[in-house]
């Protein structure tokens, strides 16, 4: 389907005046992108690098196209800052921050996308899922959200609906979510395998090697332990993103 189903929604969304944001990266940023331009839209992108440059290059004609159709290039890097693999992962916290709500049309279990979820779901957001073929690799992060309480849809009307009624810029409940280092330990899954991931990329091999454990039983537990926001998937394995106190890696990002 490549993102079919993302098209269709985001130009759906985009023709009722809905701002679609997302990365800019290839795959599905780029066609979410593209759908609000096709619609006469506005769109956001939240790059993982500084704006003094476009990655990948192949989208600054899009980037453009954003900017002269009133949508916006956002960043949190300084302007020259290259775009590092760890740098992605942080921005989708912007990402759903800048979202009423977040939509999962296509997305691996190891997926930045249920990174950006997480953060939605921290951030008082909604989270929306498009359920796809069974077996379908792309379908098990959309399946697996839903299985946790992502509100199913599969029309752009059911988004449309939930905009309208229920959703909050800023919602009370949102204080509920602050991270409070009284609650560090019993919120950290796995302490023992999250001190052998460093802040530098750290392959999945190498993780198991370190805990002694098997791979496949550190698969699961390293997704666990992205979903919780201790880590992120980028290519080449995994990094830190958080330091607990009973862990004794440092220099981690945050």
């Amino acid at each position: 389907m490549a993102s079919d189903g993302g098209r269709l929604f985001c130009e759906s969304l985009a023709v009722k005046g809905v701002t679609i944001t997302s990365g800019l990266a290839r795959g599905v940023d780029g066609v979410a992108h593209k759908a609000a331009l096709n619609a006469n839209g506005k769109s956001v992108a939240v790059l993982g690098n500084g704006l003094g440059s476009i990655h990948p290059r192949r989208h600054t004609r899009l980037a453009e196209g954003l900017i002269d159709a009133g949508g916006a290039l956002v960043s949190e890097f300084p302007l020259a800052t290259l775009p590092l693999p760890y740098h992605f992962p942080r921005r989708n916290r912007i990402i759903s921050g800048l979202s009423k709500g977040v939509l999962v049309v296509e997305a691996a279990l190891r997926s930045g996308s249920l990174v950006t979820a997480r953060c939605a779901l921290e951030q008082g957001r909604d989270v929306f899922a498009l359920p796809g073929p069974i077996g379908s690799p792309g379908s098990e992060g959309p399946h697996w959200l839903i299985k946790q309480g992502a509100t199913l849809v599969t029309a752009p009307e059911d988004i449309l609906e939930n905009l309208q009624y229920g959703l909050h810029w800023l919602p009370d409940e949102a204080e509920n979510s602050l991270y409070s280092p009284d609650q560090e330990v019993a919120a950290l899954p796995f302490p023992m395998l999250l001190a052998n991931v460093g802040d530098e990329v750290t392959p999945v091999d190498v993780v198991a090697e370190r805990a002694g454990q098997p791979v496949p039983e550190v698969v699961a537990q390293l997704l666990e332990l992205e979903l919780a926001g201790w880590i992120a998937a980028v290519p080449g394995g995994y990094v830190r993103l958080r330091r607990a106190s009973h862990v004794r890696r440092t220099n981690v990002f945050v």
